[in-house]
């Protein structure tokens, strides 16, 4: 599958990267305002090529995209110093409708990839310029909140965490909601797991888990100043489902039809996805809790987005 990428940044470079030591795409093309970025993150990607897959890397411009099966958008701008969020988002829909109108110029039957913050946002944005069914505009959403919960997770109860079964819903971002109630670990529920393991999962514990997945980004940008290597292999792996049509269940973003009570709202729930995009959508088993706060982080991201003119 021929992958297209505008945004060739960290998080854009970062995806390519992790694409091509994977070897999904055949082909990626990457795409900048900044040509020369665009460029020396092709040949840089390129030469891990001959030891990994044989992929093609190369920068490139819109019409480039034409064939591409995928395009993930990670472009957008900066927040300018007293710069509301409103304000930053009505420069970044802006930003959005350039691009998303080149993308579907030479590309009008890929699935576009969103990646840029506020992602749910941002996915809402790009379904209503693009015209598309919303089943072909997939927003990383919580995929990296639920890796990080699943990473904790396994690193507390000392096992791989891929073999913890357990979802982030709702925003990606301080209203996301961690599904304690239906975690589980292979065929074991959570705390049944953890107690034969020795491993109790108690209010501190939960609580430490819950901040560690709230403010892991937090902490990263503060050591490093930005996020990049989980999110763009979240996004590598949501392109790995589409191009070999996996059917996979990953936590994506996508405009949904009904969630806690609000309609049409972009938000994140697991989700089916193969090679036509999102199949299906899954809303698990909540408690009460639970489901109060995912409606309530519902709510805040349709407020939000209705705020925000396109």
């Amino acid at each position: 599958m021929k992958v297209g990428i505008v945004g060739a940044g960290m998080v854009g470079s970062a995806s390519a990267y992790a694409l091509t030591m994977l070897g999904i795409a055949s082909e990626i093309v990457l795409v900048d305002y900044n040509t020369d970025l665009a460029q020396a993150q092709a040949e840089d990607i390129s030469h891990a090529v001959p030891f990994v897959s044989a992929t093609l890397v190369r920068a490139g411009h819109y019409d480039d995209f034409v064939g591409a099966g995928v395009v993930i958008i990670s472009a957008g701008v900066s927040q300018k110093p007293g710069e509301t969020r409103l304000e930053l988002l009505g420069r970044n829909a802006e930003v959005f409708r350039q691009v998303v109108d080149q993308v579907l110029a030479a590309a009008p039957n890929a699935i576009l990839l969103i990646a840029s913050n506020p992602v749910d946002i941002m996915t809402d944005i790009a379904t209503r310029l693009s015209g598309l069914a919303p089943q072909r505009v997939i927003g990383s959403g919580t995929i990296l909140d639920t890796a990080r919960f699943r990473s904790l997770l396994g690193r507390y109860l000392e096992i791989s965490p891929q073999s913890v079964h357990a979802y982030v819903l709702g925003e990606h971002g301080d209203s996301e909601v961690l599904a304690w109630s239906n975690a589980m670990v292979g065929a074991v529920p959570l705390m049944s797991f953890a107690e034969q393991a020795g491993k109790p999962v108690t209010n501190a514990v939960r609580s430490e888990i819950d901040a560690g997945v709230r403010h892991a980004a937090d902490k990263i940008i503060k050591g490093k100043g930005a996020t990049y290597y989980g999110i763009g292999a979240g996004l590598a792996r949501i392109v790995k489902a589409i191009a070999s049509d996996q059917r996979d269940v990953l936590s994506v973003s996508s405009v949904t039809a009904e969630l806690g009570g609000v309609k049409n709202v972009a938000a994140s729930v697991p989700r089916v996805i193969g090679s036509s995009g999102i199949l299906m959508d899954l809303v698990p088993d909540l408690d009460e809790t639970e489901r109060i706060a995912l409606a309530k982080s519902a709510r805040m991201l349709k407020d939000l987005a209705l705020s925000v003119p396109c």
